[in-house]
């Protein structure tokens, strides 16, 4: 197996993964570890950095034992990894000068719609491509300066440095020697120009960031640095790097423009290959980076993407079962649904941390609608799946829109695309095939890729071929039915709108 493998490390919102890939993109070897979450105020959401990294190295030498590898078997290692989530530590000593703000924390609404006021929302679209928001990096970082005692000072000296948890996993591996990101990563941060494929010292003006936190942005796919050899018992080249959600993509070997994966996890996030030239949006969609390869006078040739999110997919299960305590088990929902023919007109929202695409409303809060005496526990569980493919149909709705690209399958990952009911009804509700792969693991197979390829284990095209279909789900409603369903959801989201108070 010498030089035969690529270790992947998945590091999630809410646990960490690793896996061993062989040649055939066969898993030989897996290791995973659920962390803590932390919520110290409404809205607020937060993660313990030394246990993402702790965690991350823990279930690498698990899945390295687990596939009978050694260090000398690993061609190189792929890093894939929740985006946005924002870190700042300290260069001397690597110490977090505070918890990560997560994703989906929500404390930077008030200072997003300060710095719409302002009039920066139109600029900061032009040029990273991202609707001006708290799910963002950019006002993360900002609020951790301004907020943890001498963080802005510290930064001022140069004494600190900023990465997503990618950047923050590098660091850790090298033992502090590397501190980089990759365009995919980098342009989640609001501070990112995606046309000019570089940091803008603009955009960190009107955020208020001094340059010397951020990392160097190097290619999606390259070897670039070397996982210390005291960590795994010998030198491993990190060679691959990429958000989850772009990995994802890239593991679904969607190359060609108009293809397009749905994953479906804590959140459920779509995004559709648009070629080497940026889509601007006018339904509120995100234009993104999917991956930079090596090969043109930026250092790399860029694939970009339109994306849409879904804050609560997974998440949603999650909170029937930990909130409502009406499943014991996140696997009982399908059996629970499925055992009533609709929802009798129930309607979720779970707009539990505000509205992501197309309607941006962090004020938002969860909706449960349409109740009467008859409405049971299964017409609820039936009403949270059809809410995470509702969601996910507006965005494709979305997308065809802006790209003028007809969608002729969705392929889909993510641990929720394992529930055959939703993907049933997700394809009911877009009127294409939904298609699930053979290895449902994309995202970290979307690592491998990357690191795959640079150190020679896969061409692009040897990579793609290897991609096979598990099951297609066709869709069974009519157009009417599709427009009906669509159009009574649109009436619930709309309640739903603007509930919470600013500040």
């Amino acid at each position: 197996m010498k030089n035969e493998l690529i270790l992947a490390l998945d590091q999630g919102t809410t646990s960490s993964r690793a896996m061993v890939f062989d040649r055939n993109g066969a898993v030989k070897g897996v290791g995973q570890r659920e962390f803590r979450q932390y919520y110290p105020k409404p809205g607020w959401v937060e993660h313990d950095p030394m246990e993402i990294w702790h965690s991350q190295l823990e279930v690498a030498r698990e899945a390295l034992r687990n596939a009978g590898a050694t260090a000398a078997d690993i061609a190189g290692i792929g890093i894939t990894s929740q985006r946005e989530t924002t870190l700042l530590w300290e260069r001397k000593t690597g110490r977090p000068v505070a918890h990560a703000i997560v994703w989906q924390d929500r404390r930077t609404a008030a200072l997003c719609q300060s710095l719409r006021d302002a009039g920066h929302a139109d600029v900061l679209q032009a040029r990273t491509g991202l609707v001006l928001d708290a799910y963002f990096s950019g006002t993360k970082l900002a609020w951790l300066l301004d907020n943890v005692k001498g963080a802005r000072a510290a930064a001022e000296r140069g004494e600190l440095a900023f990465g997503t948890v990618d950047t923050w996993l590098i660091w850790n591996l090298t033992d502090g020697q590397t501190h980089v990101t990759d365009p995919s990563n980098a342009s989640r941060t609001l501070m990112f120009d995606i046309h000019k494929q570089a940091w803008c010292d603009d955009l960190l003006a009107r955020l208020n960031i001094p340059r010397s936190l951020l990392p160097e942005v190097v290619p999606s796919s390259g070897v670039r640095a070397h996982a210390a050899a005291t960590l795994f018992g010998g030198a491993i080249p990190i060679a691959g790097v990429a958000g989850d959600q772009q990995a994802a993509t890239f593991g679904q070997a969607c190359f060609t423009p108009g293809m397009a994966k749905n994953t479906y996890g804590t959140g459920c996030f779509m995004l559709m290959n648009v070629g080497d030239q940026p889509v601007t949006s006018t339904h509120n969609l995100l234009s993104t980076v999917g991956w930079g390869l090596p090969g043109d006078d930026k250092g790399w040739h860029t694939t970009y993407m339109l994306e849409g999110g879904v804050f609560m997919a997974g998440a949603t299960v999650q909170w029937l079962r930990d909130g409502l305590k009406i499943i014991e088990r996140a696997d009982e929902t399908e059996a629970l649904a499925a055992s009533v023919a609709d929802t009798d007109d129930v309607f979720l929202v779970p707009a539990f941390a505000g509205l992501g695409a197309p309607d941006w409303d962090p004020y938002a809060r969860g909706l449960l609608i349409g109740m009467t005496r008859g409405t049971t526990r299964a017409h609820i569980a039936r009403a949270a799946l059809e809410a995470i493919a509702l969601q996910s149909a507006e965005l494709l709705h979305a997308m065809h829109a802006d790209s003028d690209i007809a969608l002729s399958e969705l392929r889909v990952d993510g641990g929720a695309a394992r529930n055959d009911l939703l993907m049933q009804i997700q394809a009911d509700l877009l009127g294409v095939p939904v298609v699930r792969p053979r290895i449902p693991e994309s995202t970290a197979l979307g690592a491998a890729g990357l690191a795959g390829i640079a150190c020679g284990i896969w061409t692009m095209d040897e990579f793609a071929a290897q991609w096979q279909a598990e099951k297609t789900f066709e869709p069974q409603w009519n157009e009417d039915q599709r427009t009906a369903r669509l159009a009574r959801w649109r009436q619930a989201v709309e309640l739903s709108k603007g509930w919470a108070t600013p500040g």
